[in-house]
């Protein structure tokens, strides 16, 4: 795993209490929303219009997320097709009440333009 994250801040929140599971830890569903709504952004910002989920291309958990843990997520887009672009997602913490810094999830999105009808539309490939 790289030392420092890779990408552009596009989201920073808290995790709190009522989104963890009986363990203790946030749940991962949490966590893959949380990536969701920030390659969201950063696909919206692309295109310049709306925009849909359409993928998972890949996605690996590398350690837990603890409440009061500092999520950190940080998004690059690595490829626009037609339509379509692919964001490359990393979510980082600092761990509550430390200054220590980890990657602790990290995937591939795909999201797809469309226009106000919910059909595709081209991305401009330039932008």
């Amino acid at each position: 795993m790289s030392e420092e994250p890779y990408g552009e801040l596009t989201i920073r929140t808290i995790a709190m209490p009522a989104d963890t599971n009986a363990n203790g830890d946030i749940f991962g569903g949490w966590l893959m929303s949380q990536m969701d709504s920030a390659g969201g952004m950063a696909a919206v910002q692309r295109c310049g219009g709306r925009v849909v989920t359409v993928a998972v291309n890949a996605m690996v958990f590398h350690r837990p997320v603890k409440v009061g843990d500092i999520l950190c997520v940080y998004t690059d887009i690595v490829r626009v097709g037609r339509s379509s672009m692919h964001i490359r997602i990393e979510v980082w913490v600092r761990r509550f009440i430390t200054d220590l810094h980890e990657k602790v999830t990290e995937g591939e999105f795909t999201y797809v333009a469309i226009d106000e009808n919910g059909r595709s539309r081209p991305v401009d490939p330039v932008a």
